[in-house]
């Protein structure tokens, strides 16, 4: 809805593609689709552990896998809107 409305993909456009892809075993294809899907996972994976299963970990962790997962998504979305630009 993005993409047809602005023009552009947003920054988390393929992550539903890129997560069933993981579940099908196309690991390539599924960072090619959105390259932050294992710091994703990971992420979500600590979240789950931490607050659903009430798992210790440090909120040093979080915020360091959250960081680099956002880092990672950033980097990812500038280097595609280059591509789709020039």
């Amino acid at each position: 809805m993005n993409k047809k409305l602005f023009g552009i993909d947003c920054p988390g456009c393929g992550l539903q593609r890129s997560v069933v892809m993981v579940s099908k075993g196309e690991f390539k294809e599924a960072f090619y689709m959105f390259p932050a899907i294992y710091t994703t996972l990971l992420f979500s994976l600590a979240i789950l552990a931490h607050f659903i299963l009430k798992k210790k970990i440090t909120s040093k962790v979080l915020l360091i896998l959250g960081i680099l997962n956002v880092v990672i998504l950033i980097i990812a979305y500038v280097l595609k809107m280059n591509k789709l630009i020039n």
